[in-house]
């Protein structure tokens, strides 16, 4: 089962292997996208093999068994329910959290499942649970989807909110067919700095630095981003998957005070494999200096065991981070997974 799952981070990473690294004016391609930075660059297969052999060396192995028991919160739903206008966001795992906002309830990424994997027995295995069952979510009135990879658009879980919720889905580009095959209703695509009117929300789809792939020869096929939602009189950042690029400082400018960034903070190591699409926990803080936002919210960690950094360091390390910015430890809200916090 090991080797398997050996087999199944080879795939899961070599997914970045195959890169164009051509300038064209626009991010689209004639057979895809393409980042906006012209000099984006991913490891090649062999990089992803030698470091998958790497990483049996390493103090913390691929087993999840090996890491301490982490917090987690029982949610039971309740005071998200009776929640009607208060801006809150809780932490459910990974990338995937609840946003509500003017009574609107949006879910990021959601993945339930145990593995992020293109098959369910082998592959990524959770190790923490989800911090709320989905038969505990309030109604459920959008779920947007940053990009196609598994441990971000997870199919199973997509299946079930459909069923019990029929949700708005947003998407980038080149993603609907595969939704709408998998028997979601109501999906919409976007371009970058496409904006979409929803629920009384401005939602806007914008840049990231990453890429997209289910297999071996889909890469960019279809587009990755991230979202900024705009209520009455709030706004949420959340980044999705994403290296750090002036895409953070363009949001920043033309948005302007946003009340809270939901950024990634682990997947990091080792950067020389990462750091084209993963940011680390100083690009974190310098993008939410970039965002001009007023609280960050981290996410993306704790939950998969997908890179060679400790489960429990991304938090620290950003802590350092802030405090080297001079930033107010107040303006960080490091949620344990199934904690909500009202805004």
């Amino acid at each position: 089962m090991k080797f398997l799952s050996f087999l199944l981070l080879v795939f899961f990473f070599s997914l970045s292997c195959f890169t164009d690294v051509s300038v064209r004016k626009s991010h689209h391609t004639e057979s895809g996208y393409k980042n906006p930075n012209p000099t984006f660059e991913t490891k090649g297969l062999w990089n992803v093999i030698v470091w998958q052999f790497q990483r049996f060396r390493l103090p913390n192995s691929l087993d999840p068994a090996d890491y301490p028991p982490f917090p987690v919160v029982g949610n039971d739903g309740v005071e998200l329910k009776n929640n009607p206008s208060k801006l809150s966001v809780t932490w459910v795992g990974h990338a995937t959290t609840l946003i509500q906002i003017d009574g609107v309830n949006i879910l990021s990424d959601p993945i339930w499942s145990e593995r992020c994997s293109p098959v369910s027995f082998v592959g990524p295995k959770r190790y923490t649970p989800p911090g709320i069952k989905i038969e505990d979510l309030p109604k459920i009135d959008i779920v947007i989807l940053s990009h196609n990879h598994y441990d971000h658009t997870d199919l199973p879980t997509l299946r079930q909110l459909e069923e019990k919720f029929h949700p708005l889905v947003l998407t980038g580009l080149g993603n609907k067919k595969l939704l709408l095959g998998e028997g979601l209703k109501n999906v919409l695509e976007m371009d970058w700095w496409d904006e979409t009117k929803a629920f009384g929300l401005n939602i806007t789809f914008t840049p990231t630095q990453h890429f997209s792939g289910r297999g071996l020869f889909d890469r960019n096929e279809t587009l990755w981003g991230s979202y900024l939602i705009s209520g009455k009189k709030e706004k949420v950042y959340f980044g999705g998957d994403t290296g750090y690029y002036t895409h953070f400082r363009e949001i920043g400018e033309k948005f302007g005070s946003i009340d809270v960034a939901i950024l990634p903070v682990g997947a990091t190591e080792p950067r020389w494999m990462m750091q084209p699409v993963h940011v680390d926990p100083k690009e974190t803080v310098q993008a939410f200096v970039d965002l001009k936002a007023k609280y960050l919210i981290p996410m993306h960690y704790m939950t998969f065991v997908l890179s060679d950094e400790p489960l429990d360091s991304p938090v620290p390390r950003t802590k350092e981070e802030i405090k080297r910015s001079g930033i107010s430890e107040g303006q960080f809200v490091p949620l344990k997974i199934g904690e909500s916090r009202f805004f």
